[in-house]
């Protein structure tokens, strides 16, 4: 069973920043893509930023120069660095990973609000 843990999530003031990291556990192999997804009140969930196993990255064209992805495959993270924050990035945040073997999996989601 593979568990995702995330943290980081809170408030924080327009402008103002903060990281988040997501770790899994459990009975995975290797893993392949990890990222980043939010999903705001009455709307749909919007991918945020992926990196593959690589190292390449993408993301939203909403948070591009302001947000960065990155993992440390030792500790089996990603973090999520979000700068320059807008009320508009309010959002719960979820991470997920795919294993190698296609399999995908989610985090429990992280509230993040920007609000002055």
């Amino acid at each position: 069973q593979v568990q995702l843990v995330e943290s980081g999530g809170g408030l924080v003031q327009p402008g103002g920043s903060l990281r988040l990291s997501c770790t899994a556990s459990g009975s995975i192999f290797s893993i392949s893509a990890m990222g980043w997804y939010h999903q705001a009140p009455g709307k749909a969930r919007e991918l945020v930023a992926s990196i593959t196993s690589g190292g390449s990255t993408n993301y939203a064209d909403s948070v591009k120069g302001r947000f960065t992805i990155s993992r440390d495959n030792a500790k089996r993270t990603v973090y999520l660095q979000m700068n320059s924050l807008k009320a508009d990035d309010t959002a719960v945040y979820y991470c997920y990973i795919e294993s190698a073997g296609g399999g995908r999996y989610w985090g429990q989601g992280t509230q993040v609000t920007v609000s002055s």
